[in-house]
């Protein structure tokens, strides 16, 4: 008679959580990650679609014009191809896939690298009970002499309102690719006023209602608007020296009729940063006055508590004298002795808390 097979166990019978080994990752094309590609001449933008190397080979046939190409969060593989048609450096692709930058400006033979934080204003109800109020993304500019390629990471720095203007303004594309350097870089210190605007408001609301009399503020409502500042800082200060170059020509591909116009964006980053730097001193008196009020108000309920503890000790005391186990106290066989005992307990114990009261203990 042949054998059944073994039954199997319970453990064999649970799903394993084990990671299952993952084929080969299949390249994304790099159209998945582009946002527009165009072709403009004199500061005309030529009609139909281009892809990334049709472009920049239609530019280089006719010996004028340049490619704008607007990517977006493009992985390795994406970027790798970019970087093959435009000759990136790979510590440029590098930083533009991985992300996460410090605003910077830096130069790789004739291709000049520029990294912006933007910020974004989170609406919320009240300052007191949001949870985030800064959103921060990236943008990094390519610029070539006769390309310009324009990386955005996060959802709310859109380039498409910046590349319409444009559009309908052809004497300043007429420029070059720098008039794009300097319309990203003018739109995103535009946003910065913008949500300076906002953040001030939140500032003149937490001061308001950390003054006020008889309302309370909870002190991590401060820390949190602190913190959204000082992620604000971290975007907007360290871009002050890339524009000062960019201004100044410094070893950038900038002609001087578009550094005129960066200067006036470096005007206003410079707005920008001493508002923030401001907040973030009205922030820090703000936490001290915070601060010196809990320890005021702890002082005030430390008063409290030692008044009555000082109230309770009368008839504390009496109540151990008399309950201590002597006959020979003369008050005991007296026939109004409890009375007298009652009397002199509550008279003192109204006149302390008279006194307490009167100065502003209780």
């Amino acid at each position: 008679m042949p054998s059944l097979p073994p039954r199997p166990s319970l453990h064999s019978l649970r799903p394993s959580h084990k990671p299952q080994p993952s084929g080969p990752k299949v390249p994304v094309p790099t159209a998945r990650a582009i946002v527009d590609c165009a072709v403009y001449v004199d500061g005309v933008r030529l009609h139909g679609k281009f892809t990334h190397s049709a472009a920049i080979a239609e530019v280089r046939r006719r010996g004028e014009g340049f490619v704008w190409l607007g990517l977006h969060a493009p992985d390795e593989g994406q970027m790798d191809g970019v970087a093959n048609c435009y000759g990136l450096h790979e510590l440029m692709v590098e930083d533009a896939v991985q992300a996460h930058q410090r605003p910077k400006l830096e130069r790789y033979d004739d291709v000049a690298f520029l990294v912006l934080r933007t910020v974004s204003y989170v609406e919320h109800e009240s300052v007191t009970t949001a949870n985030e109020i800064v959103e921060s993304g990236e943008i990094m500019v390519f610029l070539g002499r006769d390309f310009v390629i324009t990386v955005r990471h996060g959802e709310h720095s859109g380039l498409s309102g910046v590349r319409h203007r444009l559009e309908e303004n052809p004497e300043r594309l007429a420029l070059g690719p720098s008039s794009v350097l300097h319309a990203v870089a003018d739109h995103v210190v535009d946003e910065y006023l913008a949500v300076t605007s906002s953040i001030e408001r939140d500032v003149d609301v937490m001061e308001e209602e950390v003054f006020s009399p008889n309302h309370h503020v909870p002190i991590e409502n401060i820390y949190l608007l602190k913190r959204e500042v000082v992620e604000l800082r971290r975007s907007v200060s360290p871009l002050s020296t890339p524009l000062s170059n960019l201004v100044q020509g410094a070893d950038t591909p900038v002609p001087k009729s578009v550094r005129r116009y960066l200067r006036d964006v470096q005007d206003h980053h410079t707005t920008v940063a001493e508002r923030v730097a401001e907040f973030d001193e009205v922030l820090s008196s703000l936490v001290d006055a915070a601060l010196a009020r809990v320890t005021m108000q702890q002082n005030m309920d430390m008063r409290k508590i030692s008044s009555w503890v000082a109230i309770a000790a009368v008839p504390t005391m009496v109540a151990g004298i008399y309950g201590m186990n002597f006959d020979n106290i003369p008050e005991l066989h007296w026939t109004y002795g409890y009375y007298v005992v009652i009397s002199a307990v509550a008279v003192v114990c109204v006149g302390l808390f008279a006194l307490f009261r009167r100065n502003h203990w209780l």
